[in-house]
């Protein structure tokens, strides 16, 4: 046996060996670990799934023994009771079982200095997720139900019921609600329970079990006279991809949902059921209200029950209409409640075909923010990164202005040639702006560009959740979700009050005047030719003026952007001026005269020799 092969035989014995020894020593033991913890993970959901079945199933089993004579607590005066978790606080009455405060603690509400109230405008004939037997038209429950409060997290309601049905046979059942909770979601799941007695089989009000309301109103308090604020009810049909978002008003929504509920401009309601098939197709919204405070309310209704017992489970969100947290529903690993592709990100406010640019816009915002931290300045920086970009549009725009400028007498010439012919009018002028090297089309792109910004900018500041609260410069932009505000008074005065809101703002003047300078800047460089004086002066102080009060009141956010959008263009303006009076100069020293007259401008070409 030679030496090589001795080695050969050596070195993979060893390799054999070291490989034993590490997979021993290491990857067994990594694997092991590895499947241990799965199967730990695997024994908490179980624990956990066993746990939620449990408290479905404990309500039905204190009312089993009731009727069977043994010893229940039972509740028979009116009592309150409060859960807390870090996202909310919510307070139930055993009166029907509902819920008559629902705070949220992230997130506050100026006007009360306390968490926004989503279940506002309770009423003692009207609270948040009561129940009413039959259709929506009939009232709520409103008897002292008994009480068990399982844990922490969750609570449970339930009371013994009687209806005659359409035969005139009365019938006897067990109406359970079990509200639970999780520690950090803004969604709980509410399970009702119909738990036929004596024979009963099911629930049926003339072809409907019970309705389910939302609260009467939602937080912050709702000022119908403020256009910037919302209440809508919006609602989502999975098979058809199509949501319906339309403002809340009195009346019936025939269309299937998969969830469906109220949205405000920064909170939402929605309430998605476990099996929407059960369900009728017709939500009745209602903002009729007892006092002066206009609800915004939808209520759901479900089938008539057919089974002895019967529970259906409902998740309900009540929170930040922002996108960080609707989407979390979209898959099971961002969420407690093992929920997917529940969409409700669709209640999200949005324009359209404008979106992907809201997007891009809001990623660009955030990750300036995570550098200054201040979304203020962030709006600058983002301004000036903007105009950055479209300063060479704008130059060339400039340029072609003055080109068309300059062709001014050639085109008026045609005009008056082929006055009578304007299909040989467009073509000869085709032909001239082909033989100058101007693109019509160019001098309109950076103006285009610019407007589609604006109107993406607006949906964004109008509805970035991210700036409710945000502060700029304490003392005036508190709220960059708001006007800005430097006094306000209480006394009210005739049509001053109801178009400032008795509050004096400082943003709009700034942006007025800077817009009424940027205008003269503007003309002062030439652009503009052609147009009459009348609607140069429209354009450079009638615009300005209207626009000062159309964006009064208006959110200080968008404001800041335009006023640094045109202290911005002053400037660029300055430099375009001093570019285009240059142009000037050298078409000046260099003009020659195109006559369209000339046989070889027919063609659109020159001729050759």
């Amino acid at each position: 046996m030679d030496k090589n092969t001795v080695w050969a035989i050596v070195l993979s014995f060893l390799v054999v060996v070291v490989s034993a020894v590490v997979e021993i020593k290491v990857i067994i033991p990594r694997q092991q670990a590895k499947a241990e913890e799965k199967a730990l993970v695997q024994q908490k959901e179980e624990e956990a799934r066993q746990q939620q079945l449990e408290s479905r199933q404990l309500i039905a089993a204190e009312e089993t023994s009731e009727q069977e004579g043994e010893e229940v607590p039972v509740t028979v005066s009116e009592e309150n009771f409060t859960i807390t978790t870090n996202k909310v606080q919510v307070t139930f009455t055993n009166r029907g079982g509902d819920i008559i405060s629902y705070k949220l603690l992230e997130h506050l509400d100026k006007d009360t200095n306390s968490g926004v109230q989503m279940a506002d405008n309770i009423t003692p004939l009207n609270r948040a997720f009561s129940v009413s037997l039959g259709d929506a038209n009939a009232d709520i429950l409103n008897d002292v139900f008994n009480v068990k409060k399982i844990d922490d997290y969750t609570i449970g309601f339930y009371k013994n019921y009687e209806y005659t049905d359409g035969s005139g046979n009365v019938q006897k059942f067990v109406l359970g609600k079990l509200y639970t909770f999780k520690p950090d979601e803004y969604m709980f799941r509410l399970d009702i329970t119909v738990n036929g007695q004596d024979g009963t089989s099911g629930l049926n009000v003339d072809g409907a079990s019970y309705t389910l309301r939302t609260s009467p109103q939602i937080g912050p308090h709702y000022n119908p006279k403020d256009r910037y604020e919302v209440r809508q009810y919006i609602a989502y049909n999975a098979s058809k991809n199509k949501k319906t978002k339309k403002p809340i008003s009195d009346r019936y929504f025939n269309k299937y949902y998969d969830w469906a509920g109220v949205a405000g401009k920064y909170f939402t309601i929605l309430v998605k059921p476990e099996d929407a098939s059960v369900m009728k197709d017709s939500v009745r919204c209602v903002t009729e209200s007892s006092n002066d405070y206009t609800n915004a309310q939808v209520m759901l209704t479900r089938n008539a029950i057919e089974k002895a017992q019967s529970t259906d489970s409902y998740y309900i969100y009540i929170g930040p209409r922002n996108e960080t947290e609707l989407v979390k529903y979209n898959s099971r690993d961002t969420n407690g409640w093992d929920l997917y592709n529940a969409k409700l990100n669709q209640a999200l406010q949005t324009s359209g075909f404008l979106s992907p640019i809201e997007k891009v816009l809001k990623w660009a915002m955030e990750m300036i923010y995570k550098l200054v931290h201040n979304w203020g300045i962030s709006i600058i920086i983002l301004t000036v990164i903007l105009k950055i970009i479209l300063f060479p549009l704008n130059r060339k725009s400039a340029l072609g202005t003055l080109k068309m400028q300059e062709l001014q007498p050639q085109m008026q010439a045609l005009q008056e040639k082929y006055k009578d012919n304007p299909q040989k009018m467009n073509e000869e002028s085709a032909k001239l702006y082909k033989q100058v090297g101007y693109n019509p089309a160019s001098g309109c792109l950076p103006i285009v560009l610019q407007m589609i910004i604006l109107f993406a900018m607006y949906n964004v500041f109008n509805n970035y959740f991210e700036f409710r609260g945000a502060s700029f410069i304490k003392g005036w932009i508190d709220d960059l979700s708001v006007g800005d505000s430097i006094w306000t008074w209480e006394k009210q005065i005739p049509l001053i009050s109801g178009f400032t809101q008795n509050t004096l703002r400082i943003l709009p003047f700034v942006y007025t005047i800077s817009q009424l300078f940027n205008g003269m800047i503007t003309q002062y460089g030439g652009a503009g030719g052609g147009q009459s004086k009348t609607q140069m002066a429209l354009l450079m102080y009638g615009m300005p003026i209207m626009f000062f009060f159309i964006l009064y009141n208006v959110a200080s956010g968008l404001i800041l952007y335009w006023t640094v959008s045109n202290i911005l263009q002053m400037g660029q303006q300055v430099v375009i001026n001093k570019i285009t009076k240059k142009q000037r100069q050298e078409l000046a020293k260099n003009k020659k005269p195109v006559n369209i007259y000339d046989e070889k401008f027919k063609s659109g070409k020159k001729k050759t020799r």
